[in-house]
């Protein structure tokens, strides 16, 4: 799943995101959402959010963990 609808995307989840410094390489981060900062429904580049560990990115990818 991507990352450009919110209501996909939840705190405690874990998902693959894009840094600001890395937006140009598309590197991505993996992490686990703390807070969600975007306010809209969808946006084209991902919906914002927080990690735990206090990095900030667009979420690119949503990992689904294994039953």
């Amino acid at each position: 799943m991507n990352g450009k609808n919110r209501n996909d995307i939840h705190a405690g989840m874990t998902v693959e995101i894009v840094l600001k410094k890395d937006q140009r390489t598309g590197k991505t981060t993996c992490g686990v959402v703390k807070d969600i900062l975007t306010n809209s429904s969808y946006h084209p580049h991902g919906i914002k959010v927080r990690l735990t560990d206090g990095q900030v990115g667009r979420v690119k990818e949503i990992r689904v963990r294994p039953h």
